[in-house]
């Protein structure tokens, strides 16, 4: 059953070093906030899985907490690219990453396989790609059609990491907008923390809307905004000037450093 904690309580409970921990959401309910716990408890050689590693994993890797990273695109939505992420595979800059590289269906087919408790999922993707040849995966014969597939192991995370609008006081939680693999990431991992902007007294149902039962989640904490700067539909909006500015500061390696000292390492300082 979900335990509601702090946030600072949640990551001390369910992260430990060396743990494969995934942080999902899918353009919104981007779970900045948790993110930036993990660096404050100084949180070390993680392996980092994404479907799309974005600012959030941009800056993880730059802070040098990431040992490897699973993930399939990679980029700084509507902007360009990850310098941090970048800077870190051509120049092993703070430390090079191992890279286990695949597509938004392999990722998606992946979680499904692992939320279902099954070893692998079975697809027709990767074939003539180059992905085939670099990422972790097998071929597999059709036993009934004799077709060549691809199987892709199923992903398990230790922890899974998710952003949602609202919970309820016994930690049943709701979120809605487009659509990620929140609920799929939660139900493969072993361990999983839901940040969420508000906690009410009973759950509304909203259109669309998808609700995570308590008993599949460990701990629930409230964390007002804790998706900024990507927005949680209906509560707060996407801040696209930061997505701009961060092209900008992220791709100077002290100019980077100066900015996560101030405003995400600094807060240890304020407590």
């Amino acid at each position: 059953m979900a335990e509601i904690v702090s946030l600072g309580e949640g990551v001390a409970e369910l992260v430990r070093d060396g743990n494969s921990v995934a942080l999902e959401g899918f353009t919104h309910l981007i779970p900045f906030a948790a993110g930036h716990e993990l660096l404050r408890q100084g949180r070390s050689e993680l392996e980092l899985i994404r479907m799309t590693p974005d600012l959030l994993y941009d800056q993880l890797i730059g802070m040098g907490v990431a040992r490897r990273l699973v993930f399939s695109y990679g980029g700084n939505p509507g902007v360009g690219s990850l310098h941090r992420f970048r800077d870190a595979i051509e120049h092993g800059w703070p430390r090079a990453i191992e890279l286990d590289e695949h597509s938004h269906a392999g990722m998606a087919n992946r979680y499904a396989a692992g939320a279902a408790d099954m070893p692998f999922a079975v697809m027709r993707g990767y074939r003539g790609t180059d992905l085939a040849a670099h990422a972790h995966l097998a071929p597999i014969t059709c036993p009934f059609t004799g077709e060549t597939l691809v199987a892709v192991p199923a992903l398990r995370p230790d922890v899974a990491i998710v952003h949602a609008q609202e919970a309820d006081r016994q930690g049943n939680v709701q979120l809605w907008g487009i659509p990620g693999v929140q609920k799929e990431a939660i139900l493969a991992s072993q361990r999983s923390l839901v940040t969420v902007e508000r906690i009410v007294k009973e759950l509304e149902p909203r259109p669309g809307g998808i609700v995570i039962p308590h008993w599949v989640i460990d701990a629930v904490a409230e964390a007002p905004g804790g998706s900024l700067p990507s927005y949680s539909l209906g509560i707060t909006e996407r801040d696209n000037e930061f997505y701009r500015f961060w092209d900008e500061v992220s791709r100077d390696r002290q100019a980077f450093t100066a900015w996560m000292q101030e405003h995400v390492l600094g807060e240890v300082a304020a407590r």
